[in-house]
């Protein structure tokens, strides 16, 4: 049998029925069917695909590892189809489901403050918001948009550059009162770290190479490897931690500004900062495709506000 003469959508509401009424019989009375014609359906799926997808017993049903991801898929594929036969059928209105996936800082300062402006221009649009510094995989996590800090090694994704930030060492008052303020390189080995639990694409601190003197040499930069002492999940952490005096962090300025500004947290080495920065990116799946609506709009809106309000921290 061609795939053209399978209603693949149909068995898969079919499947996700069964799973989710727990039974033949309830899938059938909710479809209006006979409980035989769902359990011959089934088993064709399976045969199909050639793996079990529900054990079954004379009380209940229970679903294999296969069937547990196929369920998985296909409550996504049904809600995707769902979403795009609403906003076919309204025309190019934004609506539907957005899923968004960002890192915790510019979520915290960036795209949750502006929430309340983009419910009110598109209020038929569901935002489905996740925080996370993990890198995720977008197809995995049923991401529509993800908002990326740092290189774009991923040649599946479009990006639409949101912002450049630069990158500051810092410490609180505190801290640097009771522990010194370092003046070289070398005075780092005596200080307190701030590093991160996850995978990084690079692995210590850039500097600008400094003489035996103190002064800069005419080389270049140089990576100073961080042993850090204390460890975070994401850079709000981290910077929750630098502000309670636990150490030096390295971080974005875009999150360090406000602090910086108010003096909760001062620069530090900034001499021998070689001027590093981090694009900020909207990331997507698709090559140059026609995008949904609703995921069009969202990223239109952050690229007209996100630079802006950095240029004003």
């Amino acid at each position: 049998m061609s795939r053209l003469e399978t209603n693949r959508a149909g068995e898969m509401e079919v499947f996700v029925r069964v799973v989710e009424l727990s039974g033949f019989s309830a899938a059938a009375r909710a479809l209006r069917l006979s409980p035989s014609a769902v359990s011959k359906l089934i088993g064709r799926l399976e045969a199909r695909l050639g793996a079990r997808l529900l054990n079954r017993s004379t009380r209940n049903l229970q679903l294999t590892p296969e069937g547990a991801a196929f369920y998985a898929r296909c409550v996504r594929i049904l809600a995707d189809m769902a979403d795009a036969e609403q906003e076919a059928g309204s025309g190019t209105a934004p609506r539907g489901r957005l899923r968004v996936n960002s890192n915790v800082a510019f979520g915290t300062l960036f795209l949750l403050p502006l929430v309340p402006e983009f419910q009110a221009l598109y209020p038929e649009v569901v935002l489905d918001i996740a925080l996370t510094d993990q890198v995720i995989d977008l197809l995995e996590q049923r991401a529509d948009v993800a908002i990326r800090v740092g290189p774009m090694p991923d040649s599946r994704l479009v990006a639409r550059k949101l912002a450049t930030s630069h990158v500051t060492l810092v410490a609180a008052p505190a801290y640097l009162a009771q522990h010194g303020t370092p003046q070289t390189l070398a005075d780092l080995a005596r200080h307190r770290r701030i590093g991160f639990n996850f995978a990084r694409s690079f692995e210590g601190w850039p500097f600008r190479e400094e003489s035996s003197e103190g002064g800069l040499e005419g080389g270049g930069d140089i990576v100073y490897p961080v042993d850090a002492t204390l460890l975070a999940g994401d850079g709000e952490t981290a910077r929750h931690l630098a502000l309670a005096g636990c150490g030096l962090a390295r971080l974005g300025h875009f999150q360090l500004a406000p602090d910086i500004a108010a003096g909760r947290l001062v620069p530090v080495l900034e001499h021998l900062n070689p001027g590093d920065t981090e694009d900020i990116h909207a990331v997507y799946i698709g090559q140059g495709g026609p995008l949904p609506a609703r995921v069009r709009a969202f990223i239109d809106f952050l690229g007209e506000r996100v630079d802006r309000i950095l240029e004003q921290k």
